[in-house]
């Protein structure tokens, strides 16, 4: 369950301490810093439920989720996973009502709650800032257009390639992690059957592309795993 930690503004600020922060003047800050919840989540707890009236944007502080849209028959495609530094929901900013996406915690995590309501009312007011944020839409909206071309186009050793390089170079920045979701999931980010990835990471584990045991992974050939991303 998820746990509101009440804090003054002076704590919040250094708990928080945002991206965008240094585009906004004192008073903008502190109007920020005052609509903000602090909230701890842990393992497993829904964050954000697909459907739901959209209040929040988030900004992770601290750990690792997944953004997920849960389709028929009870199917899940896990669209991207976000760990420290990122904020989450922002596309839901300017797009409507509702959420199209479902959040979990992917591991112990904090997160701050930032109310929509505030931070279009202080893009109202600070173009630089308001500049800012619809870059980070941009960016977020151009990643899942790459994502959802791998998806269609790509075959599944590509798709698994696209999958290490992510983990990789986005959420752990090393060549040696331990992946933070279970098989399902990791089949969920592919587009594909747990089966068929477990076959793929084997096979990729026996051509000494990678170094596989259980859930830690080591990078045996970058540039092998660059070409089958590339030409998938």
């Amino acid at each position: 369950m998820a746990d509101v930690i009440t804090i003054s503004f002076e704590k919040t600020f250094e708990k928080c301490k945002l991206p965008v922060n240094q585009l906004l003047t004192a008073e903008q800050q502190a109007i920020i810093m005052d609509n903000i919840n602090i909230v701890n989540y842990n393992r497993k707890d829904i964050i954000v439920k697909q459907f739901s009236a959209s209040s929040h944007v988030y900004y992770i502080i601290k750990g690792i989720i997944k953004v997920s849209s849960e389709q028929r028959k009870g199917k899940n495609l896990v669209m991207k996973i976000d760990t420290t530094g990122s904020f989450v929901g922002l596309i839901s900013l300017l797009g409507g009502d509702s959420y199209n996406f479902t959040v979990t915690a992917v591991e112990n995590c904090t997160l701050a709650q930032i109310p929509i309501s505030t931070l279009k009312s202080i893009m109202l007011q600070n173009a630089r800032f308001a500049l800012e944020i619809s870059q980070l839409i941009s960016r977020h909206g151009l990643f899942l257009i790459n994502r959802l071309a791998g998806l269609l186009y790509k075959q599944l050793p590509g798709r698994v390639a696209d999958l290490i390089l992510y983990f990789a170079d986005d959420i752990f920045c090393n060549n040696e992690f331990e992946f933070p979701v279970n098989r399902t999931e990791l089949a969920e980010l592919c587009g594909t059957t747990k089966e068929s990835l477990i076959r793929t990471l084997s096979e990729f584990n026996h051509d000494k592309i990678i170094e596989l045991e259980r859930n830690r992974i080591r990078i045996i050939s970058y540039d092998i795993l660059k070409t089958l991303s590339r030409f998938g």
